[in-house]
């Protein structure tokens, strides 16, 4: 598409702080930029001095100045950010301590809590001080097990606060899937809850918190968020979140002062292919990717509130608390977006006045199939930018986006993953929104597309990768001490370049188009197909609710597979069949047209919400899939077991 969907005007593009930021390094450095695309080339170019702008345009606060903020540049991974410098996580997130509004806390049920930053800060003092006494100490690994509320924003503000380590599951996640992760990191502390709300309905999950209790012999201590008072539990070791508070303590007693990489998060991959990756994250350079990505690329602000719906099982989720050093006020939802109404997330960006609301494209897609129109039901003057990831947005979705919720608005589509607890590409509010397109890379991230014999090109769809090393690289995997794990993981494919495992294109406008995971890449006669392409064309059918591509291996050659999950309990048929065919062999190729269209009932996703096509591969092929409890709906493998239509 030509035409932009969106373009700032003049007035806006003078307001943000990724103007700010321009001018700044403009003036000090004596160098001019007339497109983003010079400012993003500088930044990669000129790295040291880019991330030292960063920290200074930000307000990093540091106990000790850093000698030097790169060295060893070169190399990826081994090189040094910020060598010299003591800072706390904790502490950057709380340099407000005034009676603006921080958090607001969101049931499914319609309970609404709201915590100043003052409030926020006596929470975090009465929590560490008990953490303390609890014998956590630098380094220990506390975890959660929890939805996400309020109280856990304050436990993990109060173990970062002590130099521990944060590590955390949604309470959706099975047994078996919690204690793969955490039996792992060996926490010391494990916070968790007797219940939680979805869909309208209340789960217990205190027999399950019983198991994994009894299964991690490390733990010293389990406190259970609770609305009973006075409630006793019938686990060892455990005690209420009301009572491991201690609301005497007023004060934090310090802020632990720590190098730049010390470990501030432990991430998981999804697992699917094994027992999950842990995947350790330092406190500088998340804190400093994340204030990049906030301040500039997302415009945010002290007079603005974040809503972004995730889950504290999904990295969004990180990103989203990382809004607190910015002192913006940040929206918490628990539940389904989808109850009681289709509407429910509108009703709290109009009710909350939120100003940047995140979502991920699926829950986007279902909105529009669900017919949900804001536009016309509520008032969302404040809202001025959505963001969506998880997997890529079509273009359908941006076009739902400005018809139907708002016109004037920044949508920007991101990616990056827990990999590196960011983005590589993503928004910017001085850049125009074009149809199914990232608008830019991220600054500071040399973002480049590989063909097969890693050769950059500007043009055709390859490996995403990026060449110079970031500061939110992961600092290690967990219990990966010759490093073997981690190199195998991102710089296998090409020598000294992250690849990063997307199926990526650059447009004629400097942004991007993501076509799926590559390793998801469909090779029917030695051509390479993204599965996004495919799931664009078909899910523009109404009546088509989701669906997965596989290449199933086929007459010494491949072909395409494509199973569907109809909407309303409606059948596929022969007509359907043939317009579906029809739509992708008109908007993509010949190629591209499945061999067997097959319906099911359902389509197996990871926890985090992500559909499996490397899980649905391996059960076609009669291969094991390694870890089925990676799996938020493992059942659903059951209808992809010998089908007749594929022998």
């Amino acid at each position: 598409m030509s035409h932009p969907l969106w373009r700032p005007s003049a007035d806006q593009i003078a307001s943000t702080n990724m103007t700010r930021f321009t001018e700044a390094i403009e003036n000090r450095y004596s160098v001019s930029f007339d497109t983003y695309q010079q400012l993003h080339r500088w930044s990669i170019e000129n790295r040291a001095w880019f991330w030292e702008e960063v920290w200074r345009f930000c307000g990093i606060e540091s106990s000790v100045s850093a000698t030097s903020s790169m060295l060893h540049g070169d190399k990826m991974p081994g090189t040094s950010w910020f060598e010299g410098a003591q800072l706390n996580f904790a502490e950057n997130l709380l340099h407000y301590r005034d009676e603006k509004c921080a958090l607001i806390s969101i049931s499914e049920s319609g309970q609404r809590r709201e915590m100043s930053y003052a409030e926020l800060h006596r929470a975090v003092a009465g929590i560490q001080i008990s953490l303390i006494e609890s014998g956590v100490q630098t380094g220990d690994r506390v975890a959660g097990y929890l939805p996400n509320v309020a109280e856990t924003v304050v436990a993990m503000l109060a173990t970062t606060s002590l130099g521990a380590i944060w590590s955390s599951c949604s309470p959706d996640f099975g047994a078996s899937a919690v204690l793969d992760r955490l039996g792992q990191i060996e926490p010391k502390i494990l916070f968790t809850t007797d219940q939680y709300d979805y869909n309208g309905n209340t789960i217990n999950i205190l027999e399950r918190v019983g198991n994994i209790a009894a299964s991690l012999s490390c733990l010293d201590k389990i406190v259970i968020i609770t609305a009973q008072q006075n409630q006793s539990f019938d686990i060892e070791k455990s005690v209420s979140y009301n009572s491991f508070l201690n609301p005497e303590v007023q004060e934090i007693s310090a802020y632990v002062q720590l190098p730049f990489d010390h470990p501030a998060y432990i991430l998981y991959s999804s697992g699917t292919t094994g027992k999950p990756k842990c995947i350790v994250h330092g406190a500088g350079g998340t804190l400093i990717q994340h204030l990049k990505e906030h301040q500039l690329h997302t415009d945010l602000k002290r007079q603005d509130t974040l809503f972004y719906f995730t889950t504290c099982g999904w990295m969004m989720w990180n990103w989203l608390v990382s809004g607190l050093a910015s002192g913006a006020t940040l929206v918490l939802y628990d539940g389904s977006p989808f109850y009681p109404t289709a509407s429910r997330m509108f009703d709290i960006i109009a009710d909350e006045k939120v100003s940047v609301f995140g979502t991920s494209a699926r829950f986007l897609s279902a909105a529009e199939k669900a017919g949900v129109q804001p536009n016309k039901t509520h008032d969302l003057t404040t809202l001025r930018a959505i963001l969506s990831t998880g997997s890529p947005l079509a273009i359908e979705g941006f076009e739902y986006v400005y018809r139907e919720i708002k016109q004037d608005l920044c949508l920007s589509s991101i990616a990056g993953g827990t990999d590196l607890i960011s983005c590589f590409v993503l928004g910017n509010p001085n850049l125009p929104v074009y149809a199914g397109e990232i608008q830019c890379a991220g600054l500071g991230m040399d973002v480049r597309v590989f063909d097969d014999a890693g050769n950059s090109i500007s043009a055709g769809k390859g490996e995403l990768v990026c060449t110079q090393s970031f500061p939110s690289m992961p600092t290690s995997f967990w219990m990966d001490d010759s490093g073997e794990k981690y190199h195998t993981a991102y710089f296998d494919q090409f020598r000294n370049v992250w690849a990063h495992g997307d199926y990526i294109e650059c447009t004629e406008h400097g942004g991007y188009v993501i076509h799926g995971r590559s390793d998801a890449v469909l090779n029917p006669g030695g051509v390479r197909i993204g599965t996004a392409e495919i799931y664009r064309q078909v899910e523009s059918i109404d009546t088509v609710l989701e669906s997965l591509a596989i290449g199933q291996e086929w007459q010494d050659d491949t072909r395409i597979i494509l199973f569907v999950v109809m909407k309303d309990n409606q059948q596929l048929d022969e007509a359907l069949m043939q317009r579906i065919r029809a739509t992708i062999r008109k908007n993509t190729s010949p190629r591209h047209v499945p061999a067997k269209i097959i319906q099911v009932k359902d389509l197996p996703r990871t926890i985090s919400g992500k559909i499996s096509e490397l899980a649905v591969n391996n059960v076609v092929h009669n291969r094991a899939v390694s870890n089925a409890d990676a799996l938020a709906n493992p059942e659903a493998l059951d209808y992809f077991r010998h089908l007749p239509e594929l022998s």
